[in-house]
């Protein structure tokens, strides 16, 4: 056990021992005179506090930006952290800030930082493309008021064309020293703001979990970060599972795919889309990189939020929970998690170990369709997440239709799923589905929708559905118009 924090800042090496555990890496940055990181709105939607955060993953680099305002410092024992400080200097700047210069990317300053940091970790990232659109979503996390973004756009473009940065000539020597942080060992901080315990295994987990069924689990923080943040809530003993390499697997099976509770969505977006194609779309409009990098799939189960992106989906896709109490484990349908608000089937001390994802029927139909009022970095007003199966036939033999936004917890359209099945994929069965949809649900109306709207567009889904998977070509409907660097 050891009693210790310990991380990278730049080149130093910091080890915390009296840390609140619930301290953010924004805060403790700017007590320290690391000002460059900006506190914009503090809670993980501007980026002015982007920073790089590095971790050794399965003997590799893993270079991410994170939103410094909502993770913990707590979080952070084994990696690597490099603010605006660290970047470059005036003799020698990073090819992006040279960019940022010569293209005349920022004009009052203040998110200049946390942009540089997302394009800095947008080179570093594997297959990172100079198209628009791919650009457009690295920084989507990222919010400026002057430029009106075409010349950052254009900066990124140049910094993708410029030669090698001061941290290429540093990997070896960054994988030594994270190599030796890491020891394996639980660390247990107690102090008067709170208890930290950062399992080392699932076992150590389950442990701390049943001493305490009280404790706060915390995955990637960007829903427990603004409890803090915004809620100013005193969280009295906080549980990192970042470090628990049992539930960091992501794991492909014969049944399926297997996601552990601390991967991120980032790490597992193309997987999921390899099953399921059309969740990579949505998944690409799911917070922004930065929460993405953070944010894990489990998590935004385990929350029980009826508006969470990720539940309605995997529903749709017949998805299993798997749960640990001590040393009994059980498996349950997703959909059965969620009992009422606020309300999830988790007994004091249970956890969530896993999220299983099974194989497609090779004849299934899948589409998942996200609705907000905003196309990047917003919370859903609707989500539409369907499967069908059919038989030799052409009759529906499976119908899983779930939605988020409808209801107060993720919730399948019972009704509209009977009035499927047995049906050819057809226009008559379209209608029936749209007719009981209606029934199925009666939503709230709420700052980011209304009653009316939720139940017509939760309707119409079912039409975009139909639309792109009958004929003789299926395809996924795509926006019209773009955006336009020039």
């Amino acid at each position: 056990m050891r009693q210790t924090i310990r991380f990278y800042l730049g080149e130093d090496l910091c080890t915390l021992r009296d840390v609140s555990p619930t301290l953010t890496l924004l805060d403790w940055l700017r007590e320290r005179g690391r000002t460059g990181t900006k506190e914009g709105c503090n809670e993980g939607d501007c980026g002015a506090c982007t920073v790089l955060v590095v971790r050794l993953e399965e003997g590799r680099l893993n270079w991410r930006a994170v939103n410094a305002c909502i993770q913990f410092v707590s979080m952070l024992d084994g990696a690597q952290i490099y603010t605006i400080e660290d970047l470059g200097t005036p003799d020698a700047p990073h090819p992006v800030q040279s960019a940022m210069v010569e293209q005349h990317g920022s004009q009052c300053g203040f998110c200049a930082p946390g942009f540089v940091m997302s394009m800095a970790a947008y080179r570093k990232t594997e297959g990172a493309s100079a198209d628009d659109q791919a650009i457009d979503d690295a920084l989507a996390g990222n919010l400026c008021r002057c430029t009106g973004y075409a010349p950052i756009v254009r900066a990124m473009k140049q910094a993708m064309a410029a030669g090698p940065d001061r941290f290429d000539a540093q990997v070896e020597a960054i994988a030594e020293r994270l190599t030796a942080l890491q020891d394996g060992k639980s660390v247990r901080l107690e102090g008067p703001e709170g208890t930290l315990s950062i399992p080392a295994s699932a076992e150590d987990l389950a442990e701390i979990l049943m001493a305490d069924p009280e404790a706060t689990i915390v995955a990637g923080a960007t829903d427990v970060g603004l409890w803090v943040t915004k809620g100013m809530r005193r969280l009295k003993h906080v549980v990192p599972i970042g470090r628990v390499p049992e539930l960091r697997a992501l794991s492909r099976t014969p049944e399926g795919l297997r996601i552990g509770a601390a991967v991120t969505y980032q790490d597992a977006r193309l997987a999921i889309a390899e099953l399921l194609p059309d969740a990579g779309e949505m998944i690409r409009r799911l917070g922004s990189t930065q929460v993405r990098n953070s944010a894990t799939v489990c998590g935004n189960v385990a929350n029980g939020s009826p508006i969470g992106d990720g539940p309605p989906m995997f529903i749709a896709a017949n998805a299993t929970l798997h749960l640990r109490r001590g040393a009994e484990c059980r498996s349950i349908a997703l959909e059965d998690y969620f009992i009422a608000y606020g309300k999830q089937d988790r007994q004091p001390g249970e956890f969530v170990e896993a999220l299983a994802i099974p194989i497609p029927a090779q004849n299934a139909l899948f589409r998942a369709y996200k609705i907000s009022k905003r196309f990047d970095q917003d919370i859903s007003a609707v989500l539409g997440a369907f499967m069908i199966e059919t038989d030799d036939q052409g009759r529906i033999t499976t119908a899983r239709l779930a939605y988020g936004g409808m209801a107060a917890t993720p919730k399948r359209a019972s009704g509209a799923e009977a009035a499927l099945l047995g049906r050819v994929w057809d226009e008559d069965a379209l209608e029936a589905a749209r007719s009981a949809v209606l029934e199925d649900f009666a939503p709230l109306t709420d700052m980011r929708a209304s009653a009316w709207y939720r139940q017509t567009v939760a309707a119409n889904l079912l039409t975009r559905f139909f639309e792109e998977t009958t004929g003789t070509e299926q395809a996924r409907l795509a926006r019209t118009g773009g955006l336009a660097h020039v």
